[in-house]
């Protein structure tokens, strides 16, 4: 009964013994030839534009379509700019930043390949109304080099190749690619509220106005000055909202100035206690509100109204209406006439000399 038990009890050692190499193996061969965990793909830790280091001295143009909006940061003869904006130049360290982005991005963890779930990682085609951005990226010739769709999910980038559905996280990183404006230095006047003197205004009807305040004076310590001296200041509010303009001004846009098919509306001319002038014009056109600026300064201060005119001239800005309106009131709304008192008439009388 003993010796029954004894090969029982090893024929059972047996079998286990095979069963846990058979498991072992299976380990073994789901590792070698099994799907790679935790979303690794051949393609993980490879460049997303595999020749793009190479090209990069090369590129003339990168493209990038959104489903509501396309855009080009292309190569001209004074440097990259953006085309949709008349080729106005594009912020350096922007470019410095996509360009080193496109050539370190590496494809990272695989995601998926479901087109119906693209778009939940923001990989949707844009060229089909989806959510992602399609990057091209063009020779100097003209010839396509490389191009993939990426997009954001949380702090996440994830991108795929745009005639591909395999998507995978992407390692590395890329300045906001949405919004076009993103790519424009529109700081152009950097003036303290504190330093304007003085400001002339012309506005749509030809009415004009001069405003001062004295050194060391407020926001609203704006008077008038001659020949205005004796009209009646309708607002002091109004005044110095108009009078402290430039100091607020925040374009939003850029065009071409040669781009402007109306003509001016107001003119607005601010003077600063050290010698500058900005000599600012309105636009009301039907793509929205613009100005033009230019400013003026004698002696060697001059190198500030240099620099401004550098990045000012043959631009126009477009502003909302909001701050475009501080720029062109009314000037009723700010001064009137002072009122006329008639004389008396004179009382009749009988007397005869």
């Amino acid at each position: 009964m003993s010796r029954v038990q004894d090969k029982s009890r090893l024929k059972t050692v047996e079998v286990l013994a095979i069963i846990a190499g058979a498991l072992w193996l299976g380990v073994l061969l789901m590792a070698l030839f099994g799907p790679h965990r935790g979303g690794e793909s051949p393609r993980t830790g490879q460049p997303v534009l595999e020749n793009f280091s190479t090209i990069r001295d090369d590129v003339g143009e990168i493209r990038l379509t959104m489903a509501d909006d396309t855009y080009s940061l292309k190569l001209g003869e004074d440097g990259w700019g953006l085309s949709e904006a008349g080729g106005y130049p594009v912020r350096a360290d922007r470019l410095s930043q996509l360009a080193e982005g496109l050539e370190t991005l590496t494809w990272g963890a695989r995601r998926t390949s479901n087109p119906d779930k693209l778009s939940q990682i923001g990989l949707g085609d844009p060229r089909e109304g989806g959510n992602g951005v399609l990057v091209e990226v063009f020779a100097r010739n003209g010839a396509l080099s490389a191009s993939m769709i990426t997009g954001r999910r949380g702090p996440y980038i994830y991108a795929r190749k745009p005639d591909d559905n395999l998507a995978f996280r992407a390692e590395g990183d890329l300045p906001p690619l949405y919004s076009r404006q993103s790519w424009l230095d529109l700081d152009i006047v950097d003036i303290d509220a504190s330093a304007i003197s003085a400001v002339r205004l012309t506005d749509s009807r030809a009415r004009s106005v001069y405003l001062e305040r004295p050194a060391g004076g407020g926001s609203r310590d704006f008077v008038l000055a001659p020949p205005y001296q004796n009209d009646v200041l309708v607002s002091s509010l109004a005044a110095s909202t108009t009078a402290l303009a430039i100091s607020r001004l925040a374009p939003v846009d850029v065009k071409a100035e040669t781009a402007l098919s109306t003509s001016p509306v107001s003119r607005h001319i601010t003077s600063t206690y050290d010698g500058l002038e900005i000599d600012l014009r309105t636009w009301r056109e039907p793509d929205g509100f613009w100005v033009t600026l230019r400013a003026i300064e004698a002696g060697e201060g001059a190198r500030r109204a240099r620099t401004i005119n550098d990045r000012a001239d043959g631009w126009a800005f477009r502003l909302s209406e909001y701050d475009w309106a501080d720029f062109a009131p009314s000037i009723a709304s700010i001064v009137r006439a002072p009122e006329t008192v008639e004389p008396a008439s004179p009382i009749p009388s009988e007397f005869q000399p």
